[in-house]
């Protein structure tokens, strides 16, 4: 008797398992064959850092008080220089040195600005071979970007 019992329960397990088995494999395909399909990125995401444009879609909008270099927590801001151009009435950046690789993302940065000049990116897949690869002159990254627009 006790036999029976052992098979019959084992039998509604295997037949729960090819069950559910049966169901994932009919169901849609949830992954994305990357790099050749990408997702979009959800609004949340939180990539590195990156400088905002002033009014003047040259220039950003650091003033380089070095605010942001004080309250993060990992020292991944190295250096933010900057320099009062002539006429203008405050600062502008002409260095703001992240070393991503120490970056916890935490967002400090980004909310601590009084100028509001920082923001999140939506790269999500920086590449490098060395970790000096990943510490970036974010005003030299800027000027790229308003290169190719």
């Amino acid at each position: 008797m006790k036999l029976i019992i052992e098979i019959i329960t084992g039998a509604i397990s295997l037949l729960a398992g090819m069950w559910i088995t049966i169901k994932a494999f009919f169901s849609p395909v949830v992954t994305v064959q990357y790099p050749r399909q990408v997702i979009d990125i959800t609004p949340m995401f939180r990539g590195h850092t990156k400088l905002l444009a002033d009014e003047n879609p040259d220039r950003t909008r650091c003033i380089a008080c070095g605010i942001c270099e004080r309250n993060c927590p990992s020292n991944a801001i190295k250096k933010v220089e900057g320099e009062k151009r002539e006429g203008e009435k405050k600062k502008t950046a002409t260095a703001y040195i992240l070393d991503f690789t120490a970056c916890s993302q935490c967002g400090i940065c980004v909310e601590t600005c009084p100028v509001g000049a920082l923001a999140f990116s939506a790269d999500y897949n920086p590449v490098g071979l060395k970790r000096s690869d990943f510490c970036w002159d974010l005003v030299k990254e800027f000027e790229k970007r308003r290169a190719v627009i």
